[in-house]
């Protein structure tokens, strides 16, 4: 059974409290009217048990770094918060462990960190926030080992001219002679040029080469790519720390802002349709959550310090 996201919202918010407020009484008699109120509730509660019952199982290794005392507290309610939200919406209750080979990633960034780093052929890479990559390079070829979110990689000439490729879980995306983007999230791939071209090439159907010039973008998945089409303006924004939107919805703008924050960014479905244009730094994203703020009817609810909820004023 798929719970609605408001339940599963609501379900966390509990967690928030009872785990900010252990013992007090009157916060767990409001917590178990909504218990028993609805069957649903139940089924959400259950979740968030078995979430957390997993996360004390894991390795050390495996688990979040913890911290003593009540910012031990806050960490454990984030975790279940996000796996919660990510899982628990199909019921499944799945338990989203980091793949080992993205764990032991060479190159890592946190959330909101960019790195530049400087490759053996004079080729620049910038990750960006959330970012996980290998390099290898050998006397046949140069790969970029993408695990997971994004990466910008403008390519240098090579004397031994050998093939200078980003490869995914997705697929490959071979450069030539360019200065163009990789992401890579969930099953899906996406690529966008800025300079010369690229050809990307699926895992499983290696036959549907696709070409991507400048000016262009498209994705792909294992079995095949999307049809290419024209780079939005800005899309290399993130690259000197700036989101760029015009006319983008407020759920969208969200989404990709919670990308450079910790914990959960949400909003409305009432909210989620606002339109905005405007450029923002990602460096501090509470400062754009205020010029959202300003410029829409809208009202930002801050949960908890690391939970940010949005509706219409």
């Amino acid at each position: 059974m798929v719970l609605e996201r408001k339940v599963l919202e609501t379900a966390a918010h509990w967690y928030v409290q009872l785990t900010a407020q252990p013992g007090h009484a009157p916060t767990e008699d409001a917590w178990q009217r909504w218990l028993a109120a609805d069957t649903q509730h139940a089924q959400a509660w259950a979740q968030v048990e078995k979430l957390q019952r997993q996360f004390a199982q894991l390795s050390p290794e495996q688990a979040l770094p913890t911290l003593a005392g009540a910012r031990a507290r806050r960490r454990q309610v984030l975790k279940v918060l996000g796996v919660l939200l990510a899982a628990g919406a199909t019921g499944t209750g799945a338990l989203l462990v980091e793949p080992l080979p993205s764990r032991l990633a060479q190159y890592r960034t946190g959330k909101g960190e960019r790195r530049h780093l400087q490759l053996a052929d004079g080729s620049r890479l910038l990750l960006d926030t959330d970012t996980r990559a290998d390099v290898h390079f050998n006397e046949q070829r140069r790969e970029v080992q993408l695990h997971r979110g994004q990466l910008l990689l403008e390519s240098a000439p090579d004397p031994a001219n050998r093939p200078l490729l980003v490869l995914t879980p997705q697929g490959s995306v071979r450069a030539l002679g360019t200065r163009f983007s990789v992401s890579s999230q969930g099953e899906h791939s996406r690529v966008q040029v800025f300079q010369h071209a690229v050809e990307l090439r699926p895992l499983n159907n290696p036959g549907a080469l696709l070409r991507v010039k400048a000016g262009e973008r498209s994705g792909f998945d294992r079995q095949g790519h999307d049809p290419i089409a024209a780079l939005p303006p800005g899309s290399d924004g993130w690259t000197h720390g700036m989101l760029m939107t015009l006319d983008w919805r407020l759920r969208e703008v969200l989404t990709e802002l919670a990308r450079y924050r910790p914990g959960y960014l949400t909003c409305t479905d009432a909210a989620a349709g606002l339109r905005v244009t405007g450029a923002f730094r990602l460096d501090d994203s509470d400062a754009a959550l205020g010029n959202l703020a300003s410029a829409l009817p809208i009202h930002i609810q801050y949960l908890t310090r690391y939970w940010v909820r949005i509706d219409l004023a």
